[in-house]
């Protein structure tokens, strides 16, 4: 749950850059960086915190360079310390910065070949500095003397996807060479190509999502295929390879519920439409489930729920109504770890319209339900405003089982529908009834949006996890993991979450 951009352009890059990270913040709040090249040296600057915390005009007047990268985090490994925030940089071969959107299911495997067989040090638990060494090694075997050519760049790439699995979309700078994006085999993470023409030439831009280019004055070109590798050089000279042997494109069935802007286009598809097509198909399931007079209103739950709440609403000839108003300035409830700091969150996040409620038999709609948590304080808030019946419906199916390719839900026993029926989850959730999407038509509903799209990664829902590598003992090995540093975590952001309640971030 990160987002990336890299920039080649004529001009400094640093504002663009920037700019670029405020449209992807809704991806992660933890961290944001920034690397820009001039010459052959590297500046940058990262910390905790969102993008218009960590950059002051002092630390904007530090980046100069017409080359650039940058990352907005949320961690799903390793902690959350500033020094994880991204980008990485090694200083061998020629000076690499890296920034990686993505998870790898088998960082801990390469982090031994790097000590034992690469020689290669790691200075934090984060499987970006993973990725960035492995890529540093490759470039290292395949070049002699100075000289880096885009055909031996790629091949480096093509050892990546050899030894790397997960998921990842990165862009990357080599120090008096260009910049470098790609993206896995499997095409799990977004990654798109865009371009400017100025009176200085043409500028190009890679990004997690398209949002960041349309918003930036650039015209999208295409999205980066699986296993694709792009460089672009100093001059302005664009190229690009397919570096994998089988890809195939699996994109993440989360971006398009979730985690993705619904003004974006991701692979060819409209996050908005597919989240209006959610609607359609959740609204026949309710019509088959409810009679008439059963549901006098539906509310969505603010904000990515709203298109299939509409449409929905459309599709039954019911009532749309806004019952709750969501405050702006603090975080997505989804992201923050702790039962504890989501309840909170989420009464200081939604406030409820009492009149909207009283005395109705109220179908809220909400994009998904992970842990339940956000789910039941809202159902909690509609009865506290009068409603004589909640009804409530997620437009994605259960989250059943972790997600390990860059989605925070690790932890089996964290989900509400792990090991759960329908009913149990209703009663968990305290509403009067519940109405999930059904994982069929989930995929559906992003296919038809863009009828190319023949296999989407919905691991979460479906268990089947595309890369092949992930096992029970693995998910068993990951949750012990990552039950021994979530305490730490929970802590950190306890202590933040109060001060951070004037952020505006989704």
């Amino acid at each position: 749950m990160c987002g990336i951009v890299g920039v080649v352009s004529k001009n400094p890059v640093n504002q663009l850059i920037y700019d670029a990270l405020l449209l992807l913040q809704h991806r992660g709040q933890d961290a944001a960086g920034i690397a820009t090249s001039h010459g052959n040296k590297f500046a940058m600057h990262k910390a905790n915190g969102l993008v218009r915390d960590v950059f002051r005009t002092r630390n904007m007047r530090s980046l100069p360079g017409n080359i650039g990268i940058g990352q907005v985090r949320y961690p799903t490994a390793g902690s959350t310390s500033e020094e994880e925030a991204q980008p990485f940089y090694v200083n061998a071969p020629f000076g690499i910065v890296l920034a990686h959107n993505g998870n790898l299911t088998n960082a801990a495997e390469l982090k031994v070949e790097l000590f034992k067989n690469d020689y290669r040090h790691l200075n934090t638990d984060s499987d970006s500095e993973v990725l960035l060494n492995i890529l540093a090694h490759q470039i290292q075997e395949v070049v002699s003397g100075y000289s880096l050519d885009p055909v031996s760049l790629f091949r480096a790439v093509s050892m990546l996807h050899r030894r790397v699995r997960g998921s990842y979309a990165v862009v990357a700078q080599i120090a008096g060479h260009g910049l470098l994006a790609f993206r896995d085999p499997f095409g799990i993470r977004p990654l798109c190509l865009g371009s400017a023409h100025t009176d200085s030439g043409i500028e190009y831009m890679l990004a997690s999502e398209s949002v960041a280019l349309e918003g930036t004055g650039f015209k999208f070109e295409r999205d980066v295929a699986p296993g694709e590798a792009i460089f672009i050089d100093l001059d302005g000279k664009l190229y690009s390879e397919q570096c994998a042997e089988n890809p195939s494109l699996n994109p993440c069935a989360f971006e398009y519920v979730y985690l993705a802007r619904p003004d974006s286009t991701i692979d060819g598809t409209s996050v908005y439409q597919t989240r209006l097509n959610m609607g359609k198909y959740l609204a026949e399931k309710i019509r088959s489930q409810f009679g008439q007079g059963d549901i006098d209103v539906v509310m969505p739950i603010p904000d990515s729920s709203r298109p299939s709440a509409m449409e929905l609403a459309d599709c039954l000839n019911l009532d749309y109504r806004e019952g709750f108003i969501k405050n702006r300035y603090i975080g997505r409830t989804f992201m923050m770890p702790g039962q504890a700091i989501r309840k909170k969150s989420v009464r200081q996040k939604l406030n409820a319209i009492a009149s909207e409620f009283k005395g109705k038999n109220v179908l809220l709609v909400d994009d998904s339900i992970v842990r339940g948590t956000t789910s039941r304080e809202i159902v909690q808030m509609a009865r506290e405003s009068g409603a004589r019946k909640v009804i409530f419906a997620s437009a994605a199916p259960p989250v059943q089982f972790p997600n390990v390719y860059g989605i925070d839900m690790p932890t089996r026993s964290e989900l509400i529908a792990y090991g759960r029926s329908q009913d149990e989850i209703c009663r968990e959730i305290t509403a009067d009834a519940l109405v999930y999407q059904d994982v069929a038509d989930m995929k559906r509903a992003i296919s038809d949006a863009n009828p190319v799209l023949k296999s989407i990664e919905a691991s979460c829902f479906d268990g089947f996890y595309i890369t092949g590598d992930v096992t029970p003992d693995y998910l068993d090995r990951l949750e012990a993991a990552r039950n021994g540093s979530r305490s730490d975590k929970e802590d950190m952001v306890r202590s933040q979450l109060n001060l951070n309640l004037s952020h505006s971030t989704d």
